[in-house]
């Protein structure tokens, strides 16, 4: 009768780690946004949301609003306030991906496109005409 050789147990493998795509670290901050589509042909809606995750060009937050999608073009008021104090900062950006959530929201991610300028919110009272 020959003796089998002692089966050898190798240490079981590790997952495969997926590589990293995002350029930009991540901070997982609540930051409030008021988002706008900048397309006039598109169905117009107003957001305001707090972000989940911001990097230097990207935001990703939850919403019920249904008329994102992928590709659509907004203005992104970040961060947002309604202080007449405030400077607001205002950005062009682009939806470059919507996760429909168990939970019936959506996550939506977008990319800063470039930076439009700063939204001054005075208010002065009554306007007079000169």
């Amino acid at each position: 009768m020959m003796n089998k050789k002692p089966e050898t147990q190798t240490a079981p493998k590790s997952p495969t780690t997926q590589t990293e795509r995002r350029g930009n670290r991540r901070c997982h901050i609540t930051q409030l946004m008021r988002i706008r589509p900048s397309d006039p042909k598109k169905p117009q809606f107003e957001d305001l949301r707090g972000s989940m995750s911001v990097s230097r060009s990207g935001v990703y937050f939850q919403t019920s609003e249904p008329g994102y999608e992928v590709g659509l073009r907004l203005f992104v008021t970040m961060p947002y306030s309604n202080d007449p104090a405030s400077l607001n900062r205002e950005y062009l950006a682009e939806v470059v991906r919507r996760d429909v959530l168990p939970t019936g929201m959506f996550g939506i991610g977008i990319k800063i496109l470039m930076e439009m300028g700063v939204q001054h919110s005075y208010n002065f009272g009554a306007s007079t005409p000169f």
